[in-house]
């Protein structure tokens, strides 16, 4: 499930999922990118061996990395949302990255 959904993270740069599963994928997700910012052959055979998907990862290392070569750290974000999921009520929150691409910012969440 981890993988899957850090996989869904890298490609869409924002989903929608319960809260649990957002706490659980986040620092999954932000040790990859500490990775991406190095681009040496064996970072990327590490995050590989990880997400098991070629797309994703060259994503991760080409597009990621350098956007946040600069930032320390806290390179995604939870959002709680108000309405609850239909069959069982858990809890919603969308995990994206902080900051993300024109095109995608602009796009609607649902």
């Amino acid at each position: 499930m981890t993988r899957n959904m850090a996989v869904s993270v890298i490609e869409h740069e924002r989903i929608i999922t319960t809260l649990p599963k957002a706490k659980a994928v986040k620092p999954f997700i932000e040790k990859l990118i500490t990775l991406a910012k190095d681009p040496s052959q064996h970072n990327r055979r590490r995050a590989f061996s990880k997400l098991r998907d070629k797309e994703a990862t060259q994503k991760l290392f080409d597009v990621l990395g350098p956007r946040f070569l600069e930032r320390p750290g806290g390179y995604c974000r939870i959002l709680k949302l108000a309405k609850r999921r239909l069959g069982d009520g858990g809890e919603r929150a969308i995990l994206e990255f902080v900051v993300r691409t024109p095109s995608e910012a602009s796009a609607p969440v649902e």
